[in-house]
């Protein structure tokens, strides 16, 4: 297996975990305030983590 295609294998296992935190985050917010800020502020953290592996498949 190459380089680039543990790079993509990755990248689509942070995009699921992001999905699943905003969702998580989304449903906290009526509910619990704190929950769904931590859970957005994870949520930030992976999509960042997500743009730096967009950059190296390029």
């Amino acid at each position: 297996m190459n380089r680039k295609d543990l790079i993509v294998r990755s990248e689509q296992k942070l995009v699921e975990r992001y999905k699943e935190l905003m969702e998580m985050a989304y449903n906290f917010r009526q509910t619990d305030s704190a929950m769904s800020d931590i859970s957005e502020f994870k949520a930030i953290k992976l999509l960042n983590k997500l743009n730096r592996l967009k950059y190296l498949s390029r």
